[in-house]
């Protein structure tokens, strides 16, 4: 009975252990957006910005057509020379080569989206808040840092767009701890512009993020589309039912 009542209690405390475990930088909400407009703008910035470091090897570029692209417009403007529409999202890069230059090889990002769903928010509220979060940091082997995964490997593919930003930090009173001070930070500081507003850039984050989210389960609409249409049948299968129970039990009495 006593181990009873301590199993119960540990497993109570995982929700928080695993939360906590998961803390650090505050997730943002990602927009949704799943209009094809933005689907298609995420994937071009997927394949330009992502694909050259990165694979998403269980995605045929022929799947496109599922958001609104033809072949042709696949061939022309989502294809490297090597490519072709029916072959996987492949990156052409040697892992030992990204082991060497980066200290790791880039993870698939077929499923990213889904694998990095947390305590705390969703897979597309960690990519859209890691994305925006990347900061100049010179004591980085890329020159990178980031708020979300500090001491990442990978470099900042976006900076032109967003431009050169620092990290400003505070020293401010341990509230665990009473004498001790500890590294806050307090915001951005834009060192050079981008190519691109803040609002632009924000917006196409989360057009790429969007994409990731669709690659992780091509699928989703259709499934939640025949979700509705089986509800709806089995709503209106129990009404005939209940209909022909209740004119059956009239005739008995």
């Amino acid at each position: 009975m006593k181990f009873a009542k301590k199993l119960i209690a540990v497993l109570a405390l995982v929700p928080g252990l695993a939360f906590a475990a998961e803390g650090g930088f505050p997730l943002e909400n990602a927009p949704e957006r799943t209009d094809l407009s933005s689907l298609q703008n995420g994937a071009k910035l997927f394949v330009n910005h992502c694909l050259n470091c990165h694979s998403a090897s269980s995605m045929r570029y022929n799947r496109l057509r599922d958001i609104g692209l033809t072949e042709e417009q696949i061939k022309n403007n989502l294809l490297f020379s090597q490519d072709k529409v029916g072959g996987m999202m492949t990156t052409a890069m040697r892992p030992d080569d990204a082991k060497a230059w980066f200290g790791a090889v880039p993870p698939d990002l077929s499923v990213i989206a889904r694998a990095k769903a947390t305590p705390s928010g969703t897979g597309a509220d960690y990519l859209y808040t890691y994305l925006r979060t990347f900061y100049k940091d010179d004591t980085r082997p890329t020159g990178w840092n980031n708020m979300v995964v500090p001491n990442v490997a990978m470099p900042h593919v976006l900076w032109q767009q967003q431009g050169v930003r620092q990290a400003k930090f505070s020293n401010v009173p341990d509230p665990h701890e009473q004498g001790k001070t500890i590294h806050k930070f307090v915001g951005f500081e834009q060192v050079t512009p981008g190519t691109m507003s803040q609002q632009e850039f924000d917006t196409a984050t989360a057009d790429l993020v969007a994409y990731m989210v669709w690659m992780a389960e091509p699928a989703q609409d259709t499934r939640r589309k025949l979700g509705v249409i089986v509800l709806l049948f089995m709503t209106a299968f129990a009404f005939l039912a209940w209909l022909l129970n209740k004119a059956y039990w009239k005739e008995v009495k």
